[in-house]
């Protein structure tokens, strides 16, 4: 099986889609976050101090370690992902729109919590998607969005007295 027919299967639309990613690509990113995340916990390592010492382990001796499996469990999958002779389909076009139409509002509400407050980013969050992908009519929507955002508010604020962050409305309601 060659590499085009391996790559249409895996899609299942016969190469209709254009791949955006290749698992290759995917692998070869995952893996050099990994090495890069086990360097870092080595460099903290050492500088904490990654020796044993007269009284015992020091505080980086342990995650020195862990830091070394990293390394080494990333390699082992760069190595695995690079050799891999098949070029598979990850991700196509579509595919990757569908994940944008739910990335960016995603990106967008944990941008507008600071400024808002959880309670009013996450009513706008619910009514946005309520509205723009499961086309609610208008009244659904505000019933479904407040509702959800009031219920969590009594629950956190008033009853469980957990404070979440809030915004301006909040702070004129008191609860600021």
């Amino acid at each position: 099986m060659d590499s085009q027919t391996a790559e249409a299967e895996q899609s299942g639309a016969g190469g209709s889609d254009r791949p955006a990613l290749t698992v290759k690509l995917v692998e070869v990113v995952a893996a050099a976050i990994i090495i890069a995340g086990g360097i870092l916990v080595i460099v903290d390592s050492l500088r904490l101090g990654a020796r044993w010492a007269s009284d015992g382990p020091q505080a980086g001796y342990f995650p020195f370690y862990i830091g070394v499996l990293l390394v080494i469990a990333g390699l082992v999958n760069l190595v695995h992902a690079i050799r891999d002779p098949f070029i598979r389909t990850f991700l196509t076009a579509e595919q990757g729109k569908q994940v944008l139409l739910i990335l960016i509002p995603l990106i967008a509400y944990v941008a507008l919590i600071e400024w808002l407050g959880i309670y009013v980013a996450s009513t706008l969050y619910i009514g946005v998607f309520m509205l723009w992908l499961g086309k609610y009519r208008i009244v659904k929507t505000l019933l479904v969005s407040v509702g959800v955002s009031l219920a969590f508010f009594l629950m956190f604020e008033v009853w469980f007295k957990v404070p979440l962050i809030k915004g301006p409305i909040e702070t004129m309601l008191g609860y600021g």
